[in-house]
C-alpha cells in the first residue's frame, strides 16, 4: 500500500507543478484585465483555506502575494519536499527526529503515551482524550521569501539556533502544549509531507487520521467522526 501512494505522489507531483504554474499565470492575467474580479477570487479561495478567519490579517496583506514570484517559487519547493513523505493512514507512523527547544534531539515516539492518540492541534477540544505536540518546522511566510504583510518578522532559517528562536515566538502565544522542532535537514517535514502545515492523529505507532493540507477540525470530516465519534465528538 505504501508503494502505491508513494507512486500515487510521484506521478501526480508534475500536475501540481503545472497547476500551480498555470494558477499564478492565470492570476497574473486576470489581475492585469480585472482586478477587482481577481481580488473576488482570490477572497473565495482565501475563505476555504480559512485565512479571511485570521484577524490579523486583511486582503491587501496576502492576496497579492498570489501573483509574485515568492509564491510559485516557495508552492513548487513545497511540493519537492512532500515527494518523501511516508505518512499515510493505516501504516507506521515515521519516528523522525526533533529539538525541544533548550536543544535536546528526541524523536516523535517520544510523545506517543499510553496509546492515546497524539494530536498536532486542537488541545481545547480533544485535550481529553488525545496528547498534543507541536513541531515547528520552515518558516511558511519568511520575510526573505513568500512575504505577507503586517506578519512576525521571522527570516528564513539558517541553522537550529534560528528555529528554535522561531519556536519560542510560537510559544509566547501559548499553545498549551509541547512544541519541538524540526532538525535543519527536515526529516520530519519531508517524512510527513508537512509543508506548509499538516495535521495528523497517530495512534499505537500508526498514523489513523491525516488532513489532506493545512489543519482542517476533525469534527468536519465525516469518515473521521463516523469512525472514532465515540471518543472524540464530545466537543
Amino acid at each position: 500500500m505504501i508503494l502505491i501512494w508513494k507512486l500515487f505522489i510521484y506521478l501526480s507531483t508534475p500536475c501540481f507543478v503545472c497547476v500551480a504554474c498555470m494558477q499564478f499565470i492565470f492570476l497574473v492575467l486576470l489581475n492585469w484585465i480585472s482586478p477587482s474580479l481577481t481580488k473576488k477570487l482570490l477572497l473565495n479561495m482565501g475563505r476555504k483555506s480559512f485565512m479571511t478567519q485570521n484577524p490579523k490579517f486583511k486582503y491587501e496583506d496576502w492576496g497579492p502575494t498570489f501573483m509574485s514570484l515568492n509564491f510559485i517559487k516557495t508552492v513548487i519547493g513545497y511540493i519537492w519536499t512532500n515527494l518523501g513523505q511516508e505518512a499515510f493512514v493505516g501504516n507506521k507512523a515515521p519516528d523522525s527526529p526533533v529539538v525541544t527547544l533548550d536543544g535536546t534531539t528526541t524523536s516523535i515516539y517520544n510523545y506517543l503515551k499510553d496509546n492515546r492518540p497524539l494530536f498536532k492541534q486542537l488541545v481545547k477540544d480533544f485535550s481529553y482524550a488525545a496528547d498534543f505536540l507541536v513541531v515547528y518546522i520552515a518558516e511558511a511566510h519568511s520575510t526573505d521569501g513568500w512575504v505577507f504583510a503586517n506578519n512576525i518578522d521571522i527570516k528564513k532559517h539558517q541553522n537550529l539556533g534560528d528555529r528554535l528562536a522561531a519556536a519560542r515566538v510560537l510559544v509566547e502565544e501559548d499553545p498549551l502544549c509541547p512544541v519541538v522542532v524540526d532538525e535543519m535537514s527536515d526529516r520530519t517535514t519531508t517524512k510527513y509531507g508537512a509543508v506548509p502545515e499538516r495535521l495528523y492523529v497517530l495512534q499505537a505507532g500508526k498514523v489513523i487520521y491525516k488532513v489532506v493540507s493545512g489543519l482542517r477540525h476533525p469534527r468536519e470530516d465525516e469518515s473521521f467522526r463516523s469512525k472514532y465519534g465515540e471518543g472524540f465528538t464530545t466537543l
